[in-house]
């Protein structure tokens, strides 16, 4: 039987990520490896971020929410995660608290790869889980 609709592999489809974390595991993370692990997670001005607050809660909500970002990333982009940095998804706060996706590295050739031009990430968190979706929208076609 054919299906009905189907875009899963087709060029001009949506890539979409989603990816929920337990802020307490990355919590005992930071706690266990402190800056061995956020150095190898996060870029300087993540840290900066997620440091900036005197509530180890609230910093550990937002790591977490900054890794599930990533994961979503490396979902819509399909990218595994072996051998990988993870500072090359890099989520950056505007001064209206919106987040956007930068992309370096391998995850910025991944999307070129991909032909994915635009990203869109959305993030929450609250004291047990943060949660991060990730779209991403292919280059467009030139007209025929």
């Amino acid at each position: 039987m054919d299906a009905l609709f189907s875009v899963a592999n087709r060029d001009d489809a949506v890539a979409v990520g989603i990816d929920m974390v337990a802020v307490r595991d990355v919590a005992a993370s930071v706690a266990r490896f402190g800056a061995r692990y956020t150095t190898r997670i996060y870029t300087a001005a993540e840290i900066r971020y997620c440091t900036d607050t005197e509530s180890t809660a609230v910093a550990s909500e937002r790591f977490a929410a900054r890794f599930a970002a990533k994961e979503a990333a490396i979902k819509a982009l399909r990218l595994s995660d072996d051998g990988f940095d993870w500072r090359s998804i890099e989520v950056q706060r505007g001064d209206d608290g919106a987040c956007t996706l930068a992309l370096h590295g391998a995850a910025r050739e991944a999307a070129s790869r991909a032909r994915l031009h635009g990203f869109s990430v959305s993030i929450s968190h609250e004291a047990e889980y943060a949660v991060a979706v990730v779209a991403a929208w292919p280059a467009q076609r030139s007209a025929a």
